[in-house]
């Protein structure tokens, strides 16, 4: 019966709601903004694996990390919605999965400021993305505020699973960061 209801949530939450009248308000483009992180593969990744990496360096990284994309991202969201330009934002939102896995791999630990700033910048590509893909008739800041939202779950998910990983399976991690990479390069070659 557990595995049945487990499946069940898991099944509810994968699902996409139909909408009648999309993007026609507030509520709309909240929604919106929260589902397009989590109904692209190339941001699940790069999201999960923020958060992951985060985690395994531990410390203030585990905060600095993600809050360094969340806010970059809502930056370049902005950016994205004011119609402003970015070429090979899909270039480097793989590119973003494939530098991300192999930090984890490698179990790289820089200094706090400089594992920041790269988070920072790759969240330039995700955040334009999201912003430039802002529904019609949909509030900008309802929007933002569910893809912020649902980054910030996805790092949780990714610190969280660092946790279990460094705890139980410390090489899976670095497996993990590995399959991360050969994501990255199968985003580019699609």
């Amino acid at each position: 019966m557990r595995a049945t209801g487990s499946l069940a949530m898991l099944l509810t939450l994968v699902s996409a709601p139909a909408f009648a009248h999309t993007g026609a308000g507030p509520v709309d483009g909240f929604i919106h903004g929260l589902m397009h992180p989590l109904t692209g593969l190339d941001h699940v990744l790069a999201m999960v694996a923020v958060g992951l990496w985060a985690g395994l360096v531990g410390g203030k990284a585990r905060i600095a990390y993600p809050a360094a994309f969340v806010g970059t991202m809502a930056l370049a969201g902005a950016w994205g919605m004011s119609g402003g330009a970015l070429p090979g934002v899909e270039t480097g939102i793989a590119f973003s999965v494939i530098i991300l896995g192999a930090a984890v791999a490698l179990k790289a630990s820089p200094p706090l400021a400089a594992g920041t700033l790269a988070c920072g910048i790759l969240a330039i590509f995700h955040g334009f993305a999201h912003g430039a893909e802002l529904p019609e008739n949909a509030s900008g800041f309802a929007y933002a505020a569910g893809f912020v939202i649902a980054t910030a779950a996805l790092h949780l998910v990714g610190i969280l699973l660092a946790r279990a990983l460094a705890v139980r399976a410390p090489l899976f991690a670095r497996v993990a960061g590995g399959g991360l990479v050969l994501a990255g390069v199968a985003l580019l070659a699609g």
